[in-house]
Formats: structure tokens, C-alpha cells, sequence
């Protein structure tokens, strides 16, 4: 009996052993294909490229092999994937046009919206047709369908189309019903960052500036809907201030915004003609997935885009309120510098889309600019942002490209530093007390407020911080500390404005900063290659375990935009003392 049951024993262990074996090969396998890629796609003749307006735009497209592994839908589209899938597709004679398929579409930026906006117009000019359709459009949806031959609307659909609003959020009044004060050090009578923390609205500077940029960019939209729909700018204001988001469907055929209400299948039937198909035939489609995975020729030298995008950190710190993607200080050093040393790599584009950050990492990241420069030539493309820290690392570039739309400058510096007496003894009843061996040895306690001398000592720190941020413009831009003083004070532009005030070189996208990059370089043919690589499946896996923090996920997707100053005030002591920070990323809508 005993021997039976041992062979028993010994067989379910087997199993056991066996099953997990196989799972592991099992996973390794999965992973394999994963980190294989997507073969190339199969382009039939007569196609259409499929874009489904939807979800968010970002500045750069990242797999997420977790997501395709449980069968989770990615969403979201990247810009770089918008505008090279568009390119491919103008240059695929099997194409023949793009059918847009408006949804509730958020980009990053207006930068963003406007670099999308300008790949469908170079399309357009090929010759090849875009049809538009859509239940509802949002109004940044709309200003891209706008650029169709054709635009149609669901015979009960509606258009969004409302002007611009900027809503900035201030946490005084609730910090103070918790005991907490937020002390700030600042030069920049523009830099509004700090209002959100001591103020409750916005000052007059502050207010003057966001009306600036909001009537630029608003001016930008209108212009581009006005030429492509042949309505005026004024009846453009005219239908925003009469909120025809509500009106009826028939209203928008009579203000020109639609070619005609119809359903989804007349839709299909409009594309079929287009095709010259039969109605019974299928339309062939591909998406811009499916561009992604065609490889672009590589002749001639190449030209390096390094992406750096989202907020200027000293070092990545995962967890609870981890800010995404960032721009990590010693990644990129470490990135720029190999960049320098590569020798196939003839001239670099940084590709900057940041509000800023810390100081400290900024002039690291300025530094190695600076060195790089001196070994081949840099341009500088502002995407949505580059403004405060990221102004800063685009100083020093040999020449900066900037959208119309981008939102740069905001040239200042700021610290910020809780006070929770407040919180401890009056809503906790905790006391404190303390010895020390010197008079300031318990200078930066956020148990007590800093008295006048050391505000004093701050200010000063400050004040020196914010002299060397306008040397380092002054050297870059060929200015006198002067002329960078009269721009400065935390004040944004608009690329547009920027241009004007010679904080830019030139309006444009990326296309065109690799194209000057080149022309600084003298090549004659050339290509470009993106960096930095994008994360493998194993990197993907090891961040998801390291920084999956479901509580912060849900505070993200109910705070939107009001997420980032909540988290700045979460991590506040583990930020550098000196942020080179724009106002959070302004609420647009």
C-alpha cells in the first residue's frame, strides 16, 4: 500500500512539474513573438488607411505588450505613428485615400492637433481624397475632419464647437481646512505655477498671458476650419458664442460645416465610389498599426530624433504617484552622450514636448546639449510644450523649430515648501520641540513655517537660480541678459509669438527640424532614426511589477488634468528644491 501510495505521490508530482515546465516554455514562447514583432502588412491594391479619431494622443507610440498579451485594447494614438502612417500612406500607390472616423478624441496638446493636422494636408495635396464621418465630433476631431474632401455627420449627430476655455484649479482654501500651507521663493511676476498652491484665482499676469495664447491658438483653429470649409472666421466666433453644440443636425449642413447626414452604411457606399467598387465588393483596409509595421527606406546618413517628453526629473521614482513618462536627467546625459560618440550619426533633433521640471536636471541635460553640440549640429522641434525646464534644454540648440501652437517660454524659476504646523498641532494635536547645536540646523522642517531671515536666505537662492536660467538663454539665443530679462519673468508664449521675440528660429513641425538638422550638417541624402528604442517586453514587465499602483490609476482617470498639481503636492519634499516649471498643464477645452 505504502509503495503505491509513494508511486502516487511520485506521479501528481510529475504532473505538477511537468505543467509548470510547460508553462514557462509556454510564456517564453508568448514573449518570443511578442519581442519578434508584427510582421510587415499586406497592402492590397486599392486601399484605404482607417483612422479612428479616439482616446488620446500622445507624443510617441508605446507598445504595451502586457495589453496585447491579456487581448486588452491599446487606446490612444501616437503622434509620431499619426504622422509617419500618414506619410507612408501618400506615398502607397496601392492607397487611395483616408477615411477619418471621428470618436471622443483628446490630444496631448494643440501643437499635437496642428502637427496631425499638417500630415493630412500634405496628403491632400497629393491628390489622394479624405472622407470624414462621425456620430459626434469634438471640436479638436472636428478641426481635423475640417481638412476632408468630405465631412458627414449620423443624421443625429451632433458637433462640438464651443471656442477655448482655460480652468485652472486652486488648492489653497482646501490645504488650509487641512492645516497645510504651501511657502514659495519665485522670480517671475508671469510664473503661475505657484498660484495654485497660495492663491484663489488667477493674478492679472497670469490671466493676461492665458488670454494671449488662448486667442493664438483659437485664431490658429479658426483659420484652418474657415480655408477648408469656406466659412468666415467671423461666422466661425459667431456659431462658438451661439453654442451650436446643441442645434440640430440640419443646422450644420446650412452653416457649411457638413457635405450631408447619412448613415454608416452610405458611408461605406461614399468610399466604394470613391474606389470605383461595386457594391457588393469589400473595401480593403488598413490602419495605421498596419503602417507602422512597413519600414521606411533608410538611405543615405543618418539624422538622430531623440523624443524626450513629460516632466524634467533628477531620477525616475516609481510608486505611488509616479508621473509616467518623464524626462529622467541621467537617462538622457547618459542617451546624448552615446548619441555624440555614435559616428553614423551625422546631426541630432531633439524632440521636446515638457512644461518642465527640476532645475538641477535641466542644467545637467543643458550641459550635455552643449557638449554634443560641439561635435555635430543640434536642432531643437518644440512639440505641445517647451516651456520653463524645457526652454532650458533647448537653449543651447544650433537652431529651434516650433509649432504655431507650441506653448514655450515661461522663463523663471520657483520653489515651493509645505508648512504642516498647521496640520500637526491644531488638527492632530502633535507638539514638537527641539534641540540643535547650530542656529539653522533645523532649517527645511516641515513641522514649523521659515521665518523671515531664512525666506531671505531662499529668495536669494532663488534670485541666483533664476540669473543663471537667463545666462543660459542669453548664450544660446546670441541675446544680452537684458533682452532675455524683457521676455522673461515666467511669461508663455505661443511658437507663433515666440518666433516674433526671437526665442524660436522658425514655425513648423518635425519634418522640418530634420531637415535643417541636415542642412546644418551638409547631407545631401539622408534618413532618421528614432531614439531612445523603445522598451522591450522584459524592461515593459519589470516597470508594470515595479510601478502598478491601482489607487493611483483611479485618482489619474478621475482628476484628469487636476491629477498633476495634486501630485506635485504629494511628492513636494522628494522634488528638487529649484523647479523650472510652467503652470500645470493648462486645462484646455
Amino acid at each position: 500500500m505504502k509503495d503505491f501510495l509513494k508511486h502516487v505521490f511520485a506521479t501528481i508530482v510529475g504532473i505538477f512539474l511537468f505543467g509548470v515546465i510547460m508553462f514557462v516554455f509556454g510564456l517564453i514562447a508568448v514573449f518570443g513573438m511578442l519581442a519578434s514583432g508584427n510582421p510587415s502588412a499586406d497592402i492590397k491594391d486599392n486601399s484605404v488607411l482607417v483612422i479612428n479619431l479616439s482616446g488620446p494622443m500622445t507624443e510617441r507610440a508605446e507598445s504595451n505588450f502586457m495589453a496585447e498579451l491579456t487581448g486588452q485594447v491599446a487606446g490612444g494614438i501616437g503622434l509620431d505613428e499619426f504622422v509617419d502612417g500618414v506619410r507612408k500612406a501618400k506615398n502607397n500607390d496601392k492607397i487611395k485615400g483616408i477615411y477619418l472616423e471621428a470618436g471622443a478624441f483628446a490630444p496631448d496638446s494643440h501643437a499635437s492637433l496642428q502637427a496631425a493636422y499638417d500630415a493630412l494636408a500634405d496628403f491632400k495635396k497629393s491628390g489622394k481624397w479624405i472622407v470624414a464621418y462621425g456620430d459626434i465630433y469634438t471640436q479638436n476631431a472636428y478641426y481635423l475632419a475640417s481638412i476632408a474632401n468630405k465631412v458627414y455627420l449620423n443624421p443625429q449627430g451632433q458637433i462640438d464647437w464651443h471656442g477655448l476655455a482655460a480652468q485652472p484649479v486652486f488648492l489653497k482654501d482646501v490645504l488650509e481646512k487641512f492645516g497645510v500651507k504651501v511657502q514659495v521663493a519665485k522670480v517671475g511676476t508671469y510664473k503661475s505655477a505657484t498660484e495654485q498652491f497660495t492663491g484663489d484665482k488667477m493674478s492679472d499676469a497670469d490671466r493676461a498671458q492665458t488670454t494671449a495664447y488662448l486667442t493664438g491658438i483659437w485664431k490658429n483653429i479658426t483659420k484652418g476650419v474657415s480655408e477648408n470649409r469656406k466659412v468666415s472666421v467671423a461666422a466661425l466666433n459667431q456659431y462658438a458664442d451661439s453654442l451650436i453644440t446643441l442645434s440640430a443636425p440640419e443646422e450644420y449642413k446650412k452653416m457649411k460645416l457638413v457635405d450631408g447626414l447619412i448613415y454608416t452604411d452610405q458611408v461605406k457606399k461614399e468610399i466604394k465610389k470613391l474606389l470605383q467598387l461595386e457594391d457588393s465588393k469589400h473595401i480593403n483596409q488598413v490602419s495605421l498599426a498596419d503602417m507602422s509595421t512597413i519600414e521606411a527606406e533608410e538611405e543615405g546618413e543618418e539624422v538622430a530624433v531623440y523624443y524626450a517628453y513629460g516632466g524634467i526629473v533628477d531620477g525616475v521614482a516609481g510608486g505611488m504617484f509616479s508621473q509616467g513618462h518623464v524626462i529622467d536627467a541621467q537617462t538622457v546625459c547618459k542617451d546624448l552622450e552615446e548619441l555624440m560618440n555614435d559616428e553614423d550619426v551625422k546631426a541630432v533633433v531633439l524632440r521636446i514636448n515638457s512644461g518642465g521640471g527640476s532645475a538641477y536636471a535641466s542644467e545637467q541635460i543643458w550641459h550635455q546639449v552643449m557638449e554634443l553640440k560641439k561635435v555635430k549640429p543640434v536642432v531643437v522641434s518644440m512639440g505641445g510644450y517647451a516651456a520653463s525646464g524645457g526652454y532650458y534644454i533647448a537653449a543651447p540648440a544650433s537652431w529651434i523649430v516650433a509649432e504655431p501652437t507650441t506653448l514655450t517660454g515661461s522663463i523663471g524659476i520657483f520653489g515651493m515648501f509645505p508648512d504642516m504646523s498647521g496640520l500637526f498641532s491644531e488638527k492632530l494635536g502633535v507638539k514638537f520641540d527641539e534641540v540643535k547645536t547650530n542656529k539653522n540646523a533645523s532649517f527645511g522642517a516641515i513641522t514649523r513655517p521659515f521665518n523671515a531671515e531664512e525666506m531671505g536666505y531662499l529668495e536669494r537662492y532663488i534670485a541666483r537660480g533664476y540669473a543663471l536660467f537667463k545666462s543660459r538663454v542669453a548664450e544660446g539665443r546670441k541675446m544680452t541678459n537684458e533682452q532675455v530679462e524683457a521676455l522673461a519673468q515666467g511669461h508663455v508664449y505661443t511658437g507663433e509669438d515666440a518666433l516674433k521675440i526671437k526665442l524660436v528660429d522658425e514655425l513648423g513641425g518635425l519634418d522640418k527640424a530634420i531637415d535643417k538638422a541636415a542642412k546644418l550638417a551638409k547631407l545631401e541624402s539622408y534618413h532618421k532614426a528614432t531614439y531612445p528604442a523603445p522598451a522591450d517586453w522584459k524592461e515593459q514587465l519589470f516597470a508594470e511589477v515595479k510601478n502598478y499602483n491601482y489607487l493611483d490609476e483611479q485618482l489619474r482617470a478621475g482628476l484628469g488634468l487636476y491629477y498633476e498639481p495634486f501630485s506635485l503636492l504629494k511628492t513636494l519634499n522628494q522634488q528638487s528644491a529649484i523647479q523650472a516649471r510652467m503652470m500645470f498643464y493648462p486645462n484646455i477645452n
